[in-house]
């Protein structure tokens, strides 16, 4: 792949403060556990469909939102009123990857969220990296999203729902939380509309990535994560 370096056997990637602004910085490689966090702390993700290897992303500008800057609309406020979403945190990780891998999305013919995704991510989320919110309508799940946390950051990877606003109560909630602690921002990677309606907007990659600096030098909160008073499910 022409300008995209290839990756080596150890963890290290390009500078992203170099990298292409919408092309990738590096592909191959593997995604074990030490791979993700070292490419998560260094502003770095992986993006790449089934078929293809795996690609390396650092976008710039990155689409982010500050936790205590969440935008409600009127739907979502009826819907965050209604009595029966029940919403949890990291009792249902692996249901919610996989709902996000096969939920349908326009204009999406497959997804990027392969087997071999799915098996990293529920490694990371037995770590205590990774976290799941879910929300439940009636008592059966109804949507939700994952991400992986590191420092005061959460990366916010996927999220589907299969009752309108689910996603949304789920993010609103997760928000909520990580205003509480303090959180810095929330790395929603790359625009989508469904963010953007929540508040996400651009900022420049060197921002985002001296944001990150500062973040990292405080601790990581491994799991598993709960909401005050959460009971299982």
């Amino acid at each position: 792949m022409n300008g995209v370096a290839m990756m080596n056997p150890s963890c290290s990637f390009p500078d992203p403060r170099r990298a292409p602004r919408e092309a990738p910085l590096a592909f191959g490689g593997d995604l074990t556990m030490n791979r993700l966090l070292a490419a998560y702390k260094q502003g770095i993700f992986p993006w790449y469909e089934q078929g293809e290897p795996i690609l390396w992303w650092s976008p710039d500008p990155r689409f982010v939102l500050f936790p205590n800057a969440v935008r409600a609309s009127a739907s979502l406020l009826r819907s965050l009123k209604e009595p029966n979403w029940k919403v949890t945190l990291d009792t249902a990780f692996t249901e919610v990857i996989e709902a996000c891998a096969k939920i349908p999305r326009p204009g999406q013919t497959g997804t990027w969220i392969t087997d071999e995704m799915i098996a990293a991510y529920v490694e990371l989320h037995r770590s205590g990296y990774a976290h799941s919110v879910e929300c439940w309508h009636n008592g059966v799940l109804a949507g939700g999203l994952y991400g992986v946390s590191l420092g005061t950051v959460f990366f916010g990877e996927s999220m589907f729902h299969r009752v309108d606003n689910a996603s949304k109560v789920a993010f609103f909630h997760l928000a909520e939380l990580l205003t509480d602690w303090d959180f810095e921002v929330i790395d929603c990677q790359v625009p989508t509309r469904h963010m953007a309606s929540l508040g996400a907007c651009d900022m420049p990659r060197t921002k985002f990535l001296d944001l990150l600096d500062k973040s990292l030098a405080r601790p990581t909160r491994l799991g598993p994560w709960t909401f005050p008073n959460q009971s299982s499910n």
